[in-house]
């Protein structure tokens, strides 16, 4: 018996398995939009946190890296950013959804989601994706030409990244090119260029991305195995720990080194000790996840990935001190 057989079909009422009981969206809103948001992950928010994070990560580097200080165009970019992530994300995972969507109904997890479920026809996705993705456009034209044209490159890896899992072992990598573009967006938003800081603050939050997806995609490994879906989980395995710890100190390491070339020179040693204390706080936020990882407990993943709102968050607190310093 298969995992999809063992769990119940989905609530009469249409909320997504995998969602919380006392989602906002299932409390608030009118049934009739329920499913629309729901393909837009909104009852389930820690994806669009973990796209927003690196965003902030960025724009706030590069205010404590300016000598100027931050800015009140600043306070707009950190609202661009956040009503971007949302409909960017809602965007992405519509279309994920429709690409997967003979995928999902296939799986224990995703088959009560709204197109495998039928609350929402595809070409009413299609038309759901369009109305979010031409908002996100909206907001973005308000950015610097630098950051705009960033922010129309970022499309490429959403669109690839519902296909990689049907190449490669590491679909992972395509999630982390995609969700953590805002780093290098954030940052270009207040300096209207690229550098070395954001860049490696980009390879920090792939990492990241490959830490908490890799466990994330636990939750589906037996479904994966039979219909041939590939991740990063089944390809680890019980090797999963090993590689977990490689991800992290990747991903510390190259966020120290972002901070470092980004503050040394321009900020105040209290400002540039204070950050990489956020990366360290960060560091061990991850640690306490994999102590408490268990691979074959879908409960147990979901709550650790869950719990990267949290080790994101850290660095922000951090690089907002940083820059009032």
């Amino acid at each position: 018996m298969t995992r999809t057989d063992q769990m119940p079909d989905p609530n009469s009422d249409g909320r997504v398995a995998d969602a919380t009981r006392l989602n906002w969206v299932d409390r608030f809103f009118p049934r009739a939009t329920r499913p629309y948001l729901r393909l837009s992950r909104m009852d389930r928010p820690a994806g669009t946190w973990l796209l927003l994070l690196p965003c902030w990560w960025g724009l706030l580097l590069a205010a404590a890296a300016d000598p100027t200080g931050a800015n009140w165009g600043d306070l707009w970019i950190f609202i661009v950013c956040a009503i971007g992530a949302t409909v960017m994300r809602g965007a992405g995972c519509t279309w994920n959804d429709i690409t997967d969507r003979d995928i999902d109904a296939a799986v224990a997890r995703t088959k009560s989601r709204p197109i495998p479920s039928g609350q929402v026809s595809v070409r009413g996705a299609l038309i759901w994706m369009v109305v979010q993705a031409l908002i996100g456009l909206a907001i973005l034209l308000t950015l610097n030409t630098a950051a705009i044209i960033l922010g129309i490159i970022a499309l490429l890896p959403v669109v690839v990244y519902p296909f990689a899992k049907r190449f490669t072992w590491w679909p992972q990598v395509f999630l982390g090119i995609a969700f953590n573009w805002g780093a290098l967006l954030g940052w270009v938003a207040h300096t209207g260029s690229l550098g070395w800081p954001p860049v490696l603050l980009y390879l920090a939050g792939i990492s990241w991305t490959l830490f908490y997806d890799t466990i994330y995609a636990h939750q589906d490994k037996e479904d994966d195995a039979l219909i041939g879906v590939k991740s990063t989980a089944r390809l680890f395995a019980d090797n999963t720990p090993a590689w977990l710890r490689r991800f992290f100190v990747i991903s510390i390491s190259m966020m120290a080194a972002a901070v470092i070339l980004a503050l040394v020179d321009t900020a105040s040693p209290f400002a540039l000790v204070t950050a990489l204390l956020g990366c360290w706080a960060f560091g061990w936020h991850l640690v306490w996840q994999l102590r408490r990882l268990n691979i074959d407990d879908p409960e147990n993943c979901m709550h650790l990935f869950r719990a990267n709102r949290e080790a994101g968050l850290i660095p922000v607190l951090f690089f907002a001190t940083a820059m009032i310093l």
